[in-house]
């Protein structure tokens, strides 16, 4: 366990010895606790947004970069392996290719993790700090506080960015290029939600089998039935399906890949 703890410690060095990861986190924790100061400096005393109202704001506009910086990672880590030529001495080290792979995708679990909490530290910091003393407005659904509601809200937004990035990594063990991995997961990312509308599982009953229709877990904060009468069980399977094949996917092609040439 101690030679698979240094693998993993050695892989993040790997993701934190690069510039690009600390511009990332910088320019996340600068956007979050700049968007509360713009919106309280721009708008009429007294009518600016609650704290909650604000970090609420602040998650739907930033969680977008934060997907997209961890794809970024997601999609290199083994793709910049053979790009760099680095794979083969990475190989010839005493660990399988399964404690490899499994090294980096912790990795990029744990970056994902450090960057949504950049998001949440310094998005709450901003909006108590500019919070409007008008308060927030109640939440949508009575049984829920601000907080509560906004949380729940943050955790489905990460279910997605945990599927996204998944996909990004099996791209990138399956193909070795970075670009489309990248190219691919922002494309259903932001197309998902075209997909779904096109592909509607009310009208088509196979859709709901699709992964794009359970991607946004956010419509069961508000109802209990999802697309084509889905439970929010239903939609955890499925996107468990996806995810496990996601995974064995990358597993399976990473493990017979012939990196001799």
């Amino acid at each position: 366990m101690s030679n698979f703890t240094a693998l993993i410690h050695n892989e993040n060095i790997k993701i934190y010895s690069r510039v690009r990861t600390w511009v990332m986190l910088i320019i996340l924790a600068v956007f979050s606790v700049s968007l509360p100061a713009l919106m309280y400096f721009n708008m009429p005393r007294g009518s600016g947004l609650g704290t909650w109202d604000s970090f609420q704001m602040i998650v739907s506009i930033v969680f977008f970069l934060n997907t997209i910086f961890v794809v970024v990672i997601a999609a290199d880590s083994v793709a910049g392996e053979f790009t760099w030529g680095t794979i083969k001495m990475l190989l010839i080290r005493p660990w399988s290719r399964s404690q490899i792979l499994l090294s980096k995708y912790i990795s990029i679990v744990l970056f994902s993790l450090l960057c949504t909490a950049v998001l949440i530290v310094f998005g709450l910091a901003g909006s108590l700090i500019f919070a409007s003393p008008a308060g927030d407005s109640p939440s949508s659904i009575a049984a829920w506080s601000p907080a509560e509601y906004s949380f729940i809200d943050l955790l489905c937004r990460y279910v997605t960015l945990f599927l996204t990035v998944t996909l990004a990594f099996m791209i990138s063990s399956v193909f070795r290029a970075s670009g489309l991995a990248i190219g691919l997961s922002m494309f259903i990312m932001f197309a998902q939600g075209i997909f779904a509308a096109i592909l509607n599982p009310d009208v088509f009953g196979w859709a709901k089998y699709l992964i794009f229709t359970h991607m946004d877990l956010r419509g069961y904060m508000g109802s209990d039935v999802g697309p084509g009468g889905a439970t929010l069980g239903f939609s955890i399977a499925v996107l468990a399906v996806y995810y496990v094949l996601f995974l064995a996917v990358s597993w399976s092609v990473f493990r017979k890949r012939d990196v001799a040439g």
